[in-house]
């Protein structure tokens, strides 16, 4: 299979108003998405729309097409963004819900044309109040990259007009992905993934489980300790309801939005 699971470190390093840092394991999914009925039923820790240890809902993720499958939304947001060639393979990064709970503060969608090349990437940023939205990412030289407002409010502790600055390495037997934020140019937040390729297996994936228990929970879990800690540093912190019109184009709007 094209699909396969990573191993991965991931580093946030806030510079700015108040210097913070942690770093945490995580495993993550990188599910060709033609594939998912094969993984579902060579995996049978896997569920593709049905409930299992690892299950991936098409619903879970933007959905430009209502009830449509994961290609073609994908799909559908690539002709909204003026790119009408359709993507012959799709690999998307991503947490499935894991023994029924998903959280997935990003994943990404790496778009291949039939002989291999990139086509486009889409960055699919979430919050805590269950919104997502995504961002195109265009191929730059040999890589995906591309600076965007955010528009969308991720942390209390950053700015909605801030920029994210996106790069990814087409994922091979290793993964690279850095999203920093910036204030002008002012770089206000470094955070990094990488990570190891690990074949999709029943094995692999049972040993993740004993290795990352409850692997979304754990990731929800660290943004809040973190968060508090932030806010025990006094790092100054705006209220999602404070700025309504710089929160745009989301999926799944929260009412608070």
């Amino acid at each position: 299979m094209n699909s396969a699971l990573y191993e991965c470190t991931v580093m946030h390093r806030r510079l700015s108003p108040v210097r913070h840092e942690f770093v945490y394991r995580v495993f993550l999914f990188a599910i060709d998405v033609d594939e998912l009925p094969t993984i579902a039923a060579q995996v049978p820790l896997f569920g593709y729309n049905e409930s299992a240890p690892y299950a991936f809902f098409d619903c879970d993720h933007f959905q430009m097409v209502p009830g449509g499958t994961a290609r073609e939304n994908a799909e559908a947001y690539l002709a909204s963004q003026g790119i009408a060639e359709k993507p012959a393979r799709i690999l998307l990064l991503t947490n499935t819900r894991t023994f029924g709970y998903v959280f997935n503060p990003i994943s990404i969608w790496y778009c291949y044309r039939s002989d291999g090349s990139p086509l486009a990437a889409i960055a699919e940023v979430g919050n805590t109040f269950g919104e997502i939205k995504p961002y195109l990412v265009p191929v730059s030289g040999k890589m995906f990259a591309s600076r965007a407002i955010k528009h969308f409010y991720v942390s209390p502790f950053s700015t909605l007009d801030q920029h994210f600055d996106f790069r990814f390495d087409k994922p091979r037997e290793t993964l690279r992905i850095g999203i920093d934020n910036y204030a002008g140019e002012e770089r206000k937040l470094i955070s990094t993934l990488s990570g190891e390729r690990v074949a999709l297996t029943t094995s692999s994936l049972a040993w993740f489980t004993l290795k990352y228990p409850a692997m979304t929970l754990q990731v929800i879990t660290s943004i809040h300790w973190h968060a508090f800690r932030l806010w025990m540093k006094k790092t100054p912190f705006a209220m999602k309801e404070a700025s309504p019109e710089l929160q745009r184009d989301l999926y799944r709007p929260h009412g608070r939005s």
